[in-house]
C-alpha cells in the first residue's frame, strides 16, 4: 500500500496527527539547535538536522519512558511515507522550478558520465552484496532478482535535496564542482525513480499501461501549467506578486496529478520534477512560486523531511553483531561503489582528483529515492520491519559520513573550488559569462538590459546574468540579501519584500520582457541595506555567484536638456567602495543618450543594428574593456570599432605604455580585426587636447563608448585632461565622457580589471 493509498484508508487521523504535529515542532526546535551549533565547524544543514531526529528518536531523547509515551504513537509509523510523499510532491516540483535548464543540456554528457559511473559501480558491488545479505535481511519468499535489483537501486541513488541544500550552506552552489554534482545528482535520481518504476511495470500485468497513462497526464498538465501561467500573469499585470488562490490552484494540480500517479502504483517524483522543469520561468507566475515555496522548504519541510529520516532510526537493533556487520557492510559498498564508480568518471572526464572525491560524496548523499523504495518495496517484495530499520539506518549513517567527510574536504580544498574567473581578460568568449548587474530604480534597468543583451553575444555563447535591485535602507534598519534558491535560515525576514514599492513592478516587467524576447533568464536578488553597507552585500554576492564582472549605475542620470544631474550621493560612495573591494572587474555605466533617451538598449531584432566603440590608451583595465568588447563584437547585431589613441609619430614625448599591450593587442588584431569581425582605427594625439577633440567628433557616431577606467597621470595624451576632472572614480576619459560639458549621443560603460590585493 503507498502512501496516498495509507492516507485514504486510514480511519482515525486525530491523534496520529497530533502525535506527529508534537514530533514536528521537537524536530523543529533541535534541528534549528545542532544547525547553529555544527554551522560553526562547518557541518551542513541536513546532518544537523538527520542528527536533530536521531537525538529526538528511539535512540536519544525517547530512550526515556516519559518522552516516548509523549511523542509516539504506534500508528503514527503509517503516517511517515505520507509525510514524505507531500513534501517530496513541493521540493521536486521546485527543483524543477529552479534548474537551470540551459546548464543542464550544456553539462548533460558530463554529468550523465558522472552519475552512470557511480550507477554502474554500484550495480556491480550491488550485485555482490545482495548474494551474501539475502538472508540476513529477511526478504520472505522472493526470487533474488527482484531483491537484486532493489539492493543495486539502494545503494546506487543519489538525493539532490540533500545535495542542493549542502552546496547551497558549502556556498559552492554556483560554482562548477556544485553545478555539475547537482545535475548529476538529478541525472542519478531520476534513474534510479526509472528503473524502480519499470520494477513496478514489469511486476504488474498492467504497469506498461498505467505508464502511460501517467505519462499522458503530466504532459497535460504541462501544457495547462503553460496557459494558466500567462493567464495569471495578465491578470496581475499590475501586482507584484500572484494571489493565494492562484498559487494554490497551480499547486493543487500538482498535488491532485502525482496522486492519481500514486494511485497506479508509480511514484509521482519524475512527474514533479518535469512539472516544475517545464513551468514558463518568465512572469509573476514563477516568480510568485519561488518566492512561497522557498521559505516554506528551507525553514520548515527540509528540515522535518531530514528530521524524520534521523528520528526512524532505531538503535536497539545495533545489539547484534550480525545486524552490526549488515549495516557496515551496506554503508561501506555503498561509499566504495559511488566514490570508486564517480572517480572513475571525473578521470575519463579530465576532472581533478580533489574535485572527483568532493563530487563522489555529494552523490552518496542519500534521503529520497531510497526512502521511496523503503515506503513502496512492500508492493513488489515481502519483508519484515527489522529490514526496514536496518536500511534506513544506512541511510542515516551514509549520509551523516558523507557530510562531514565533505565539510571536511571544503576546509582544505575551499580556494581551488572558488571562482574560476576573476576577470573577462582570461576568459574565453565562448565561455558561460556570469555577471551581476545593479539597478536603483527602473531608470537604470533600459541600459542595464540593453549591456546584457550585448554582451549576450551569438546565440551559443551561455550567460547567466543576475539583477540586483539594491533598495536604500534607513540606518536603523538592517537586512541582508538573499537568492531565492540559496535562503540561510537565519537570514530571511518575510517583510522585506515590502522594500522597493512600485518600481519592483517596473523592474521585473523589463526583466520579463527581456526573458521572453531572448530567452535568456534573469535570476533576481535584492539587497535591502544602508548605503553605509550597501557595498558589502554587492561584493558578498559577487563572491557567492562567481561572477567575472559588476555593473554599476552612476549616481548622475542625464535630463532632456543632455544635462547630467547628480542623484543620491550614496549611490556615488557606493560605487567607489565597490571598486576597491570588489573580487571582480567591475564595470560603471552612464546612461546617457539623444534627449535623455538611453543610447544603448537592448537589441531585439536583426533589423536594429548598435555601433559600439571601444577607446584603447594601455594598462590593465583597458585591456579589460578590451576583452568585454571581444564578446559584444560576436552579437550580430552590433558594429564594434577599436580606436587605439597612442602619440603622433612626430611627438617628441616619450610613449608610456604598458609593457603587454602590444602582444594584448596582436592578439585581438588577428583573431577578430583580419576576420573582418572588427574595425580597427588608431587616433595620433600628443596632448589632452587633441585626445578631447578626437573624443568630440566621434560623439554622434556610436551608441556606446567602451573603456578602461585606467591610471593615466603620466600618459601624454591625456595630460591635462584631469584639470577640471569630477569624478575620479571614472577616470580621466570616463569623467569627460560623461561629463555635462561633454556632448555625446550614447552611453558609457568604465571597466576595471579586478586586481589582485597583493599586487
Amino acid at each position: 500500500m503507498n502512501a496516498t493509498q495509507t492516507f485514504i484508508c486510514q480511519p482515525d487521523l486525530i491523534n496520529p496527527l497530533t502525535t506527529m504535529g508534537l514530533q514536528m515542532s521537537g524536530i523543529l526546535v533541535l534541528s534549528h539547535l545542532f544547525h547553529l551549533a555544527m554551522k560553526a565547524v562547518g557541518n551542513s544543514g541536513p546532518v544537523a538536522q538527520i542528527l536533530a531526529g536521531l537525538a529526538l528518536g528511539p535512540t536519544g531523547l525517547s530512550r526515556i519512558d516519559k518522552v516516548r509515551n509523549f511523542l509516539y504513537e504506534q500508528s503514527t509509523k503509517d503516517y511517515y511515507p505520507v509525510m514524505e510523499f507531500f513534501f517530496s510532491i513541493i521540493f521536486m516540483f521546485q527543483i524543477g522550478l529552479e534548474t537551470d535548464i540551459s546548464y543542464a543540456i550544456r553539462t548533460l554528457r558530463p554529468a550523465g558520465t558522472i552519475a552512470y559511473g557511480g550507477i554502474i559501480s554500484s550495480f556491480i558491488l550491488g550485485g555482490t552484496l545482495s548474494f551474501f545479505s539475502y538472508r540476513y535481511l529477511d526478504f520472505i519468499g522472493n526470487t533474488y532478482i527482484v531483491y537484486g535489483l532493489f539492493i543495486i537501486i539502494f545503494l546506487a541513488n543519489a538525493a539532490p535535496p540533500a545535495v542542493i541544500r549542502l552546496t547551497a550552506e558549502l556556498k559552492i552552489a554556483t560554482s562548477d564542482i556544485g553545478r555539475l554534482a547537482v545535475c548529476s545528482s538529478l541525472v542519478n535520481d531520476m534513474s534510479c525513480l526509472f528503473l524502480y518504476a519499470l520494477i513496478i511495470a514489469t511486476h504488474s500485468g498492467k504497469g506498461f499501461g498505467r505508464g502511460i497513462l501517467c505519462l499522458m497526464v503530466t504532459v497535460g498538465l504541462i501544457f495547462l501549467n503553460k496557459y494558466l501561467a500567462l493567464w495569471f500573469n495578465r491578470r496581475n499585470r499590475n501586482q507584484k506578486y500572484l494571489k493565494h488562490t492562484e498559487v494554490f490552484i497551480i499547486l493543487s494540480l500538482v498535488i491532485a496529478t502525482s496522486m492519481i500517479i500514486e494511485l497506479m502504483s508509480y511514484n509521482s517524483s519524475i512527474n514533479c520534477f518535469l512539472l516544475g522543469l517545464m513551468f514558463p520561468r518568465e512572469g509573476k507566475s514563477a516568480r510568485t512560486l519561488l518566492f512561497k515555496l522557498t521559505y516554506s522548504i528551507n525553514n520548515f519541510i527540509l528540515p522535518i523531511y531530514f528530521g524524520y529520516i534521523g528520528f526512524q532510526f532505531n538503535g536497539n537493533y545495533l545489539q547484534k553483531l550480525e545486524n552490526i556487520v549488515t549495516v557496515i557492510l551496506v554503508v561501506v559498498l555503498s561509499i566504495a561503489g559511488k566514490v570508486a564508480g564517480t572517480l572513475a568518471a571525473c578521470k575519463y572526464m579530465k576532472i581533478p582528483l580533489n574535485k572527483g572525491v568532493l563530487i563522489g560524496f555529494l552523490l552518496n548523499m542519500k534521503g529520497h529515492a531510497d526512502l521511496v523504495l523503503l515506503s513502496g518495496v512492500s508492493n513488489i517484495l515481502s519483508w519484515t520491519l527489522k529490514s526496514h530499520d536496518l536500511l534506513l539506518m544506512t541511510i542515516v549513517i551514509n549520509t551523516v559520513i558523507s557530510g562531514v567527510v565533505i565539510s571536511i574536504i571544503m576546509r582544505k580544498e575551499e580556494k581551488r573550488v572558488a571562482q574560476a574567473y576573476r576577470s573577462l581578460e582570461l576568459q574565453d568568449p565562448e565561455n558561460e559569462l556570469r555577471l551581476l548587474a545593479c539597478v536603483y530604480g527602473p531608470r537604470h534597468v533600459a541600459a542595464t538590459v540593453g549591456i546584457i543583451s550585448a554582451l549576450r553575444g551569438p546565440q551559443t555563447a551561455p550567460i547567466t546574468p543576475y539583477l540586483m535591485h539594491l533598495v536604500e535602507l534607513p540606518e536603523k534598519h538592517k537586512a541582508k540579501s538573499a537568492l531565492y534558491h540559496e535562503l540561510e535560515d537565519d537570514e530571511i525576514e518575510v517583510n522585506e519584500d515590502d522594500y522597493g514599492g512600485n518600481d519592483v513592478l517596473e523592474i521585473n516587467d523589463a526583466v520579463d520582457a527581456f526573458t521572453a524576447d531572448t530567452k535568456v533568464l534573469i535570476q533576481q536578488v535584492k539587497a535591502v541595506s544602508t548605503f553605509s553597507n550597501m557595498y558589502e552585500d554587492i561584493c558578498d554576492d559577487a563572491e557567492d555567484l562567481r561572477v567575472s564582472i559588476i555593473l554599476l549605475p552612476f549616481h548622475k542620470h542625464q535630463r532632456i536638456d543632455g544635462k547630467m544631474e547628480s542623484g543620491k550621493e550614496g549611490i556615488r560612495t557606493t560605487n567607489q567602495r565597490v571598486l576597491r573591494h570588489a573580487p571582480c572587474s567591475v564595470g560603471i555605466i552612464v546612461n546617457r543618450g539623444p534627449g535623455g533617451a538611453p543610447g544603448f538598449t537592448q537589441i531585439l531584432s536583426s533589423e536594429t543594428t548598435q555601433h559600439v566603440a571601444t577607446l584603447f590608451f594601455g594598462g590593465p583595465d583597458d585591456q579589460e574593456a578590451l576583452a568585454c568588447s571581444k564578446r559584444i563584437a560576436t552579437h550580430p547585431c552590433v558594429n564594434l570599432t577599436v580606436i587605439r589613441f597612442v602619440p603622433s609619430p612626430s611627438s617628441s614625448t616619450e610613449n608610456a605604455t604598458h609593457p603587454d599591450d602590444d602582444v594584448f593587442l596582436a592578439d585581438f588584431y588577428n583573431r577578430h580585426v583580419r576576420s573582418g569581425q572588427v574595425r580597427y582605427v588608431e587616433k595620433c594625439v600628443n596632448n589632452g587636447t587633441q585626445t578631447v577633440a578626437a573624443l568630440t567628433e566621434m560623439g554622434d557616431m556610436y551608441t556606446l563608448f567602451i573603456v578602461g577606467r585606467g591610471r593615466r597621470g603620466q600618459s601624454p595624451m591625456t595630460t591635462g585632461m584631469s584639470d577640471w576632472e569630477e569624478c575620479p572614480e571614472l577616470g580621466i576619459v570616463g569623467d569627460i565622457l560623461a561629463s555635462s560639458e561633454f556632448s555625446i549621443n550614447g552611453s558609457v560603460l568604465i571597466i576595471q580589471q579586478h586586481r589582485n590585493p597583493s599586487i
